[in-house]
Order: C-alpha cells, then structure tokens, then sequence
C-alpha cells in the first residue's frame, strides 16, 4: 500500500522542554492514519498531527471496539533510533483486534508506517538515555451507526510523544495493594488484549488505591481473589529463593513485550523462571521465610519498576523501599542498554531506523 506523506509547514518542537517531559503530555508533529471501509484497508497517510472529527453516532463511542499498543523509539545515535520488537507489537496488536472483531492490519505495513513517521519526526526522539519517544497505535470502530454489531469502519491512528519516567516515583520503588472488591480480567474475556475498555474499568480501584497511599493495585483473579496476575499497567515478577516466578498467560493476563524480554534474559543468565500461579500467600510466606529477595514490574512505559511493598487485608510486605534491587537492576541495565544500542543484541530485538 502506498503510504501519502504531507510534513507540516509549522513544527512545534522549539516550544518543547525536553528536560520537563510528563508521560503522554507532549505530541509530536506528525501522526499516521489508515481506514478501513469495504472489507479493506483503503487508504494510509502521514500527515501532521491534530484533532479528528466524528459523528456522535460512531460505534466506538457507544460498543466499545477500541484497541491500543503502547512501544518505544530509542535514539542511538546522529542519524539512527531503534524501535524495540516492533514485529511482537504488531503481533499483539493484531491479536487484541482479533478478540475484539476488528481487522488485523499486515505485519509490513505497521512496521513501515513506524519507520516513515519515526523518519519525518526524528528530532522528536529525545536523546538522553532515560527518555525515549513513546509510540501509541490506536484503532476504533468508526462506522457512524446505532447498532450492537461489528462495526464495518474502522480508523488507525499512531501518534507519538517524547517521555521520561513513567511513574512519578520515577526510579524508586512503587507500593502495590490488593483489592477484594474489584476484579480486572476473568477467563473468557479480554484481559489478554490491549482493549481501551479494560483500562476504563480498572480506574476506580486505582484510583482509590491512589488516595490510600498505594502507586498501583496488584491484580488477583477473579473466582478465588487470591492469585497474583498483573499490575494496571505492568506484568509482575517475583524473585524467590533464587528462582524468578511470574504468572503465567491464561487469558487473563496481557502477554506482555517486556515479560517476554524478561524471561529470556533471565534465562540466559540460567535463573530457573517459573510461569505458574502464585498466591498472595505464597508471597508472605517466602517473605516470612526470608525468600523473598525481590519483586518488580516490567512494562514499555517504566521497563522495570521495582516494587517495595505489597499490602493485603491489612497487611504488608515491606522490601527496599529505597532503592531498586540488584537483579532487578540487572535486567533494567541489560534491556535499556539493548534498546539504546549500548549492549549486545542477541535476539535481534531491536530494528534500527536510518535517516540518512
């Protein structure tokens, strides 16, 4: 498919403070659309970024088929950044409209969308390690019709913004709290794909874990409420006795990128991983027991996040709530330093793009 190119006439990045980034504040210039109409992708653009227009009447407002993914671009040097796993992203992408009856988009054309845009919006690309230039694809029903059906037009827009830390305590620990009132996924639903509706209905309790003093609420399942499964926005990892546990995928957990990385670097430093469930009691157990060496997140937004407390009915695991542990150290260090060109790539998960 030919991609339209159009550059704007009037860049706003002189009016940008690289040194002041909030996460998802700031868009850069130029942003990419496709529609889809027909039985077909029909159409694809770069063009400046700026406000869509839309029917009251469109599906998405009112059904909710609307799908995300969330990446990074890395500046590596004068003329190259490097997108991380791009082709696992649009994977995940395309299964997310799968389980939300969308159209999948070809593999190729997600990628070269990212790399025209990435090219047209270079400078955008902060260069100091510890920032990096967010990625957001978006797609939604847009057939303007009131219907409880599958919508037969869709829009995709990726737009992008330069960040720092995702998390305002930055590089510090986070504190996490369980909730017995709420659930996010359960099997059968849409827990594993990236559906605008999941985050929607995970605000309330996150919100009152926020006004409690808690940075996140660490998810339990939904029949039993006492299986770990995720973070609101992070997968979640546990470092017991020497052996690195996560929860396993099942449906009710989102497959992330940054799980995967992980896992195999984790590996290839031969330490046992365990994908399995986990209980909130197993935790305090190992953290009675003194096994409990660590615990983190790991997600696009914060890459690692190190966790130094989980609390539950009342009451709480206590970790290094000062600094971030040396594993967990470790596996921020190795993935950053891929990602910014720094270290070794093994796996080729990095797909570099050239301006010149």
């Amino acid at each position: 498919m030919k991609i339209t190119i159009t550059p704007t006439d009037n860049s706003k990045i002189s009016k940008i403070d690289f040194e002041n980034l909030n996460f998802g504040r700031v868009f850069s210039d130029h942003m990419a659309e496709l529609h889809y109409k027909d039985g077909a992708w029909q159409s694809a653009e770069i063009k400046p970024y700026g406000p869509i227009s839309f029917e009251p009447s469109m599906m998405a407002l009112h059904y909710g088929q609307a799908i995300f993914e969330g990446m990074k671009a890395y500046f590596s040097g004068d003329t190259t950044i490097n997108l991380f796993r791009p082709f696992d992203h649009a994977r995940r992408f395309n299964n997310s409209a799968r389980r939300l009856c969308m159209p999948e988009i070809d593999e190729n054309l997600f990628v070269e969308l990212l790399e025209e845009l990435l090219k047209l919006d270079f400078a955008w690309v902060p260069k100091e390690q510890g920032r990096a230039l967010y990625i957001r694809p978006v797609m939604f029903a847009s057939e303007e019709y009131l219907a409880a059906k599958v919508s037969e037009e869709y829009k995709l827009f990726i737009i992008t913004s330069p960040v720092g830390a995702y998390y305002s305590e930055g590089f510090n620990p986070v504190k996490l709290t369980t909730t017995s009132d709420f659930v996010r996924a359960v099997k059968g639903g849409t827990g594993e794909a990236k559906a605008a509706g999941n985050y929607g209905g995970s605000f309330l309790p996150a919100k009152k874990a926020q006004e409690n003093g808690f940075t996140q609420v660490l998810w339990l399942d939904a029949t039993e409420h006492k299986y770990v499964e995720e973070v609101g926005t992070m997968n979640i990892f546990f470092l017991i006795d020497g052996t690195l546990i996560t929860p396993k995928l099942g449906g009710t957990v989102l497959p992330g990128i940054t799980r995967r990385s992980v896992i195999a670097l984790a590996d290839k430093w031969n330490v046992p991983v365990e994908e399995r469930r986990i209980s909130v009691d197993e935790l305090f157990e190992a953290h009675d027991n003194n096994k409990l060496e660590e615990v983190f997140g790991a997600g696009t937004a914060a890459v690692i996040s190190p966790v130094g407390l989980i609390h539950h009915n009342g009451k709480s695991i206590t970790l290094d709530q000062e600094k971030i542990g040396p594993f967990a150290k470790k596996m921020f260090d190795n993935i950053t330093g891929i990602q910014y060109g720094k270290k070794e790539d093994p796996y080729g998960w990095v797909h570099p793009v050239s301006i010149s």
